[in-house]
């Protein structure tokens, strides 16, 4: 796989993960209602979207052909976990950004071998948005929340992985 060809997966992967991301909040705000901790979160997250979309459209990077596995099972994972209630609601947010940190550092890495300055920023600004949404998600509920709900957000922690291996090639 060439450098050129690891890029276009990054920006399908990270395009298809901030759909996600943005259907997960959306959910969280039909079951929570006009929260505005997670309001701020889904308005970054739609940043993040429109930003790798230009780069869908400009770079000619075909998407994920699961955009509309992305939609409902996104929607449904924030609404699931809100209506268990706002602490379970951050224990997601928490779970997929832990995955989320990863993955991103693992791009960062990739991108210091790669002259795409714009690629590399645009990635760089997500992750560092993305910690945030962990920490402020941790913050929010008052307790550690990968020790409270440990099956939850093992579970969670799996599907985006999941969801990340699938997004790259399909």
């Amino acid at each position: 796989m060439t450098l050129h060809d690891k890029n276009d997966e990054m920006i399908r992967v990270n395009h298809a993960g901030e759909y996600g991301a943005t259907r997960i909040y959306a959910g969280q705000l039909f079951v929570l209602g006009n929260d505005p901790t997670i309001k701020h979160m889904a308005e970054q997250e739609q940043e993040h979207l429109e930003a790798f979309q230009r780069m869908i459209i400009e770079r000619r990077v075909r998407p994920s052909m699961l955009q509309p596995v992305w939609y409902v099972g996104g929607f449904m994972m924030g609404a699931l976990t809100a209506a268990m209630g706002r602490n379970v609601a951050h224990a997601c947010t928490a779970a997929v950004e832990t995955v989320i940190d990863t993955h991103y550092k693992e791009q960062m890495n990739v991108l210091t071998f790669s002259n795409d300055t714009e690629l590399n920023d645009l990635v760089t600004k997500c992750h560092k948005e993305e910690c945030e949404h962990h920490d402020v998600a941790n913050a929010e509920s008052g307790v550690d929340l990968a020790a409270t709900y440990p099956i939850l957000t093992s579970v969670i922690k799996r599907i985006t992985k999941t969801a990340i291996e699938i997004a790259k090639k399909i």
